[in-house]
């Protein structure tokens, strides 16, 4: 079960500002735009009253205060209605909302008066229902202040007693601390059938200002604008660690490469060691006898060198498991890294895309209830191409849209005859087609444009047709 949510505020002096804010002539930042026909007035004007400005100001003029009112005097306070969230969503589903705004009204008008109540607009553009009433403190009786005790002084100066049923302007008498939580309790029961109920009695839960959430919603779109600044710094660097770990996998396999060709290069020369080898050990004895005797010095020097050789492949053969190793870990880690950037641009772009399509499901709506609504709106884009082709320009096609007269000067081409014509001062002008059902003509001096090109070719073939032929003359 949800809440309501009441809110009462005295106004300052100019209400000029609160007024474009609610009948959205200055579009808040908060408000939906393609919702706002949705918004609805309440209360209906006086006869001559044009908006919620002058509808307060009325009020206060023909209320029949006798007082002149104070600079700083509240001329107006400010309700707003709504609940939870969650509930008033509930309420616009169930098609309850309008009774729900009936019964606040009435609530209204029970409370403060029906004729202080001088404007309700319910907003259905934002992201909860709710409804702006705007009250004329006018209030009769008694004061709300405790009169001193009388003294009997003959000498003291007595005033005549005012009518306590003489209307006059006071806000304090209708924010009194009693009348404040009086309002809240039977504000809940007159909302208790639509699920909703009242708050805790002395909550700390206070209620935010406008300004106050702009100021909130600005300082949050900054934070965020801080932390995709910060995520796309973090991402470049991985891309830069990517490219990085990219040139170091190109380096260690050219040194793959490298090292491969010394190792065949090595293998080869062991090839040859080796024959050597077998040639020696086919006269071993005969080496022997003949190193015994003569302490053979450089056949010892080619042992130590074969020696170390080998011992060089083998280091070599583990430098280059060593380097396979490193290439392989560069490669897992380079592949974890693209799967994680795929995954990422994988769900940007179904993000995207699933906001694309709810622009377009967005427009193609708004263009069919433009069309329901207007009955000319197709014929008015069909008007627009038309006035497009003939050579108007995009003010003159304005102009002719809104169904002004045009006087124009220039050329004029006609689709039909493939032709342009050059005309001076002469007026265009798209009305509706007395022959065709809600269809629009584009007129030219009064004409259709079309019989008139029609016309204006008739009189070209008929002045071409009356023109002397000029014959060349003989040769002498």
């Amino acid at each position: 079960m949800g809440y309501v949510v009441l809110h009462l505020d005295k106004s300052p002096d100019n209400e000029v500002p609160m007024t474009a804010h609610i009948a959205r002539t200055k579009m808040p930042p908060n408000a939906i735009p393609e919702l706002t026909y949705l918004n609805e007035e309440l209360v209906e004007f006086s006869e001559g009253v044009a908006d919620r400005t002058e509808a307060i100001n009325h009020r206060l003029e023909h209320a029949g205060l006798t007082r002149k009112i104070g600079t700083n005097q509240v001329r107006v306070i400010r309700v707003m209605l709504t609940g939870t969230q969650e509930d008033m969503k509930r309420l616009v589903q169930e098609g309850r909302l309008k009774a729900w705004c009936a019964d606040n009204l009435e609530w209204l008008r029970q409370t403060f008066g029906a004729e202080n109540v001088v404007s309700a607009v319910l907003h259905m553009d934002e992201t909860t229902p709710h409804i702006h009433a705007a009250v004329v403190p006018i209030v009769t009786g008694e004061r709300r202040k405790l009169r001193k005790p009388k003294t009997d002084e003959p000498d003291k100066r007595k005033y005549r007693t005012k009518s306590t049923a003489r209307p006059r302007l006071c806000a304090d008498d209708v924010m009194s601390r009693v009348k404040l939580k009086e309002y809240q309790n039977t504000y809940a029961a007159a909302m208790a059938k639509y699920g909703l109920q009242r708050g805790l009695d002395g909550s700390k839960a206070r209620h935010v200002t406008t300004q106050e959430f702009y100021r909130n919603a600005i300082a949050r779109q900054q934070n965020l604008q801080d932390n995709i600044g910060e995520l796309l710094r973090i991402e470049e660097e991985k891309r830069k660690a990517v490219k990085h770990a990219a040139k170091q996998e190109q380096a260690a396999r050219e040194e793959l490469h490298r090292t491969a060709a010394e190792l065949n290069a090595i293998k080869g020369e062991l090839k040859t060691e080796r024959l050597k080898n077998s040639a020696a050990e086919v006269g071993t004895t005969i080496l022997d006898g003949i190193g015994s005797m003569i302490g053979t010095s450089k056949i010892k020097r080619q042992e130590q060198e074969i020696t170390q050789l080998r011992q060089e492949v083998a280091a070599r053969d583990e430098t280059i498991e060593i380097l396979q190793m490193k290439i392989l870990t560069k490669q897992s880690d380079h592949s974890r890294e693209l799967t994680t950037m795929e995954a990422r641009h994988t769900t940007e772009t179904t993000n995207m895309k699933k906001r694309h399509e709810k622009e377009i499901s967005l427009l193609k709506t708004i263009i069919s209830k433009a069309t329901t609504w207007f009955p000319y709106f197709r014929e008015m884009i069909r008007m627009e191409n038309v006035c497009h082709k003939i050579g108007f320009d995009d003010e003159q096609t304005a102009t002719l849209i809104k169904g002004q007269p045009l006087e124009y000067s220039g050329e004029l081409y006609s689709e039909e005859h493939n032709c342009k014509f050059t005309v001076e001062r002469v007026t265009a002008q798209i009305t509706l087609d007395p022959i065709g059902k809600r269809k629009l003509q584009l007129n030219i001096n009064k004409m259709p444009f079309v019989e008139w090109c029609r016309e204006k070719c008739e009189k070209l073939r008929h002045y071409f047709s009356k023109e002397p032929r000029q014959f060349k003359g003989h040769k002498r």
